[in-house]
């Protein structure tokens, strides 16, 4: 036993010598100094040791591509072992992981090929962590990972959380005997370069052998040079040049062909280079010979014209000053550019625009998109604006891929069981719902009813789908949801269907059925978990394209709620209005241009969306909404507008016949690009290996101003821009800031620099490429020093894997010493207050005078009493002899006595 609070033990002494002190209180008696002793034990706080029966092991599983061959060989082995020397009160837990961590289910699990391209040791690890303390209702927990040791991300959190719960870290390494093996070092390009200039590239290419190499190198996709490298002391270069004539960012890649090789999956890499070209206009839009193209080009304008959405990449981001959405939907463009844009606008000072079209705003899908917080317009839906009726269904993928856990620490069928309920909300008290969870067939989980009074129990019941392994069986789900949906009444009908784009199988007969559902005016969506590159993503895009529906792709997880909300609303609201409504200006169109405009008086139809606070409108509808036409406003060192009526297309006629066309057009293209730059400052960045340099210089006018407002660099990561943060500046000299920071190999990193009002941006950049395979052993020594500072330390021997962990466990002794004081206590006031008959040894421990010890007590007064002259043997007068009672009943007797006493004198 432990005391967590021994000077508490201090106070006993001292009430012992309050008691001596106070024989009035009691305390020496028995029962109270029992008491005494067990309040101030408790205060004490003892502990004592537990003694455990059994052990739970959690074992981490390494499921990366560059772990596959050996883990393949070692495995069944080690499994054999672990069964063989576990305990009967033990207990067994695997996870397997690799970009993502899964829990083994009773099947097993399997980890597709778009997850193994990183090892997330540190994830696997916190995951454990998290299950063992859910689960584990305090038993000893130890942990075990097989992995080959190069992690892919730093083990962060992870000692402290292992100290913190009292568990240590074992690990065993995966690796097969070293083989020949020839690897893509580096590629090597400047960060940036100018329209027509020619650029020096370096390709360098390693092995552990010589030898002659195949060599290829494309770029943007295409062949641009076959060779062969020949490798002398273990290194082999290469290098060449090329120029670029437009601007924005190329994209290279060099790869290798190795006649023998142990790992191909360290063949190839990646770099960018930026072209710097002037500000231009990037336009995505849907029509061909697009007006607004034309427009702008005679303008003088540098447009780069998008028609295919879905080849959109970010590097087309670079040196873009203005961005225009032309009836483009949400699902046609990559989720990543879609994330990029709020880095784009807020901190690189781009501006963005979105014409109107059914394709744009809500009826686009662009409501809870990653863009909706950078329009000035809400695309919020109210009752009034709803659809007549609408019979929705929604088939919900439960197989095993979905309980995987996402990036943001949930599952993955708990965020499309969020993005059901998303759906359930915004779905109008009329519509009519109906729910299915498939894996091998369908079942059954909201019959088709009535939204309104059903909405809470509905969310609830959907919230509850739970993940259970096998595969999804697609025409199963379509099936059941259309055999409820085509008995509903005459209205839109629309399936929602949500599968993993790798793991949908059983598609049946599912041309005919979509045809059945077409011909009885219902339609199919489809959002698939997964990328366009995955096994089944043919075949999802495929029913969404015969159900003359929209699909949605996306391989983060945590955007299933965002994604649900965004096709619900599409089906269930009447965004766009397609009749013709008078216009009338609303007096803000002074605030971006000097002089007036006369606006066109009727436009043929436009996007319902109602003006956000922050924003300003110029035109607005005269019907009974008075709905932003022309509406803006700034996004941090952006700025964003939106124009609700169609600018090409059908429901432009009379837009593109308005004389003020083109000077519209012009005036807000400007606005939106943002000032000019001032002189005398400028911005230089370069890579220097894997770290990024920054040098901005400049003259003495800008002194002034930079030290009242000192220039700020932001920073993003990743093809989506996320996780942005400062980055500091030195000062190295009048009128020379630097900065750097070393970049992670194969993350793409956009930045911008924030000085006087103006924005300096650059990017992307890549350094490196595939850190799955670098084979860093920095990543193993991390993985070693936290097993050994845990307790753990590398297993060779695996029947040592279930010993019990060297923490000392403990459990509180407190809540039953206090029990103990109170049955003390109630016992004491029991005893003292009815006199209760007990033995007399119990009364003498009690600290009172059982009857035989207060009848002796009686005689020997009666002794004193007596008079010293009177004969021994003659009889005591009777007035003498006092009656013998016990000390409660003397008490009592006097009491009367004096009772009367006073009733008399009265």
């Amino acid at each position: 036993m432990i005391l967590r609070h021994p000077e508490w033990l201090a106070l006993f002494p001292a009430l012992l010598m309050a008691g001596w002190l106070l024989p009035r209180l009691g305390l020496w008696k028995l029962p109270r100094m029992l008491l005494i002793a067990l309040v101030t034990l408790a205060l004490a706080g003892p502990h004592w040791r537990r003694l455990q029966d059994g052990i739970d092991l959690w074992v981490l599983l390494d499921r990366s591509a560059s772990a596959e061959e050996p883990m393949a060989q070692a495995l069944p082995e080690w499994e054999r072992l672990l069964e063989k020397h576990r305990g009967p009160n033990d207990r067994l837990f695997f996870l397997d992981y690799a970009a993502e961590v899964m829990r083994r289910g009773a099947e097993g699990a399997e980890i597709y090929e778009r997850n193994r391209h990183a090892s997330q040791t540190g994830l696997a690890i916190h995951q454990a962590l998290a299950l063992a303390q859910k689960e584990g209702r305090d038993r000893p927990a130890r942990v075990l990972a097989f992995t080959d040791g190069y992690a892919t991300e730093p083990l962060t959190g992870v000692v402290e959380k292992l100290a913190r719960q009292g568990v240590e870290l074992d690990f065993r390494l995966a690796r097969v005997a070293e083989q020949v093996d020839f690897r893509v070092a580096a590629l090597t390009l400047p960060a940036r370069s100018q329209m027509g200039e020619p650029f020096l590239m370096e390709v360098e290419v390693k092995g552990t052998a010589d030898g002659t190499v195949p060599l290829r190198i494309q770029r943007d996709g295409q062949e641009l040079h076959s060779t062969q490298v020949e490798l002398r002391g273990g290194t082999g270069r290469l290098r060449l040049t090329d120029r670029l004539t437009r601007p924005g960012v190329a994209h290279y890649e060099a790869s290798i062909l190795p006649p023998q090789d142990a790992h191909s999956g360290n063949n190839r890499y990646e770099a960018m280079i930026e072209v710097s070209g002037g500000p231009r206009v990037l336009l995505l839009t849907s029509y061909k010979d697009d007006p607004v193209a034309q427009t702008l080009e005679r303008q003088g304008f540098t447009v780069e014209v998008v028609m295919e959405p879905r080849s959109l990449r970010t590097g087309q981001l670079a040196g873009v000053k203005c961005i225009i959405f032309n009836n483009v939907p949400a699902f046609e463009i990559p989720a990543d550019f879609l994330r990029a844009l709020d880095f784009q606008v807020r901190e690189q000072g781009c501006g963005l625009l979105m014409a109107g079209g059914k394709g744009s705003f809500a009826s686009g899908g662009y409501f809870e998109s990653a863009m909706d917080e950078l329009l000035p317009v809400s695309m919020e839906m109210k009752q009034e604006h709803r659809k007549l009726m609408v019979a929705m269904a929604i088939v919900m993928d439960r197989s095993g891929s979905m309980g995987m856990t996402a990036a943001n620490g949930f599952t993955k069928m708990q965020l499309a069981n969020e993005g059901a309920g998303n759906a359930i909300r915004y779905l109008g008290a009329q519509d009519l719902l109906s729910v299915h969870a498939v894996d091998s067939r369908a079942h059954e989980v909201v019959p088709l009813q009535e939204v309104g009074p059903n909405r809470e129990r509905m969310e609830s019941t959907v919230r509850r789908i739970e993940s259970t392994g096998g595969g999804i069986f697609v025409y199963e789900g379509l099936k059941a949801a259309w055999d409820q949906l085509k008995t509903a009444p005459a209205g839109q009908r629309h399936i929602i269907l949500f599968s993993d784009a790798a793991d949908s199988e059983e598609p049946g007969d599912y041309r005919r059925l979509i045809e059945e559902i077409l011909a009885d005016s219902g339609t199919v969506s489809v959002i698939a978990l997964g990328t366009r590159a995955d096994a089944d993503a043919a075949l999802l895009d495929d029913i969404a394209k015969l159900g003359k529906g929209r699909i949605f792709f996306t391989d983060k997880a945590e955007e299933l709620p965002s994604i649900f909300s965004q096709e619900t609303v599409a089906v269930a609201r009447s965004a766009f209005l397609a009749e013709p409504v008078a216009t009338q200006g609303a007096g803000a169109w002074l605030e971006i241009s000097g002089q007036t405009l006369e606006w066109l008086p009727e436009v043929d139809g436009y996007n319902l969306s109602y003006l956000r606070d922050w924003a300003s409108q110029a035109l607005i509808t005269k019907d009974e909404y008075n709905a932003p036409l022309v509406a803006f406003g700034q996004r941090g060192a952006g700025r964003s507008a939106a124009v609700s009526f169609p600018l090409g297309g059908p429901h432009s006629a009379r837009v593109r016949a308005w004389p003020e066309y083109g000077g519209f057009l012009q005036t807000l293209v400007r606005w939106l690009m943002g000032e000019r730059l001032p002189p005398g400052i400028g911005l230089r960045h370069r890579l220097e290996g894997n770290q990024l340099m920054l040098d901005l210089m400049h003259d003495d006018e800008w002194e002034t101003r930079l030290q009242a407002s000192p220039p700020r660099i932001r920073i993003a990561h990743g093809t989506d821009a996320t996780g942005v943060h400062d980055l500091a500046w030195e000062r190295l000299a009048p009128g020379h800031y630097q900065a750097s920071m070393a970049l992670t190999e194969g993350q793409m990193v956009r930045g911008a620099v924030q000085v006087g009002g103006a924005t300096l941006s650059f990017g992307p950049i890549m350094a490196g490429n595939s850190t799955e395979w670098a084979f860093d052993e920095t990543r193993t020594e991390e993985l070693r020093r936290a097993s050994t500072v845990s307790g753990g330390r590398e297993l060779f021997d695996l029947s040592q894997a279930w010993r019990s962990p060297k923490v000392v466990r403990f459990s509180d002794a407190r809540p039953l010493l206090l029990l103990a004081a109170l049955f003390l206590m109630l016992a004491d006031a029991l005893l003292t207050r009815t006199g209760w008959w007990m033995p007399e040894w119990a009364w003498v421990a009690w600290g009172h005078q059982g009857p035989r010890l207060a009848s002796q007590e009686a005689r020997q007064h009666q002794q004193r009493l007596r008079p010293k002259n009177l004969p021994t043997r003659e009889p005591i007068p009777p007035i003498l002899q006092a009656e013998v009672k016990p000390p409660d009943q003397d008490r009592q007797s006097r009491f009367d006595r004096a009772k009367r006493r006073s009733a008399g004198s009265r």
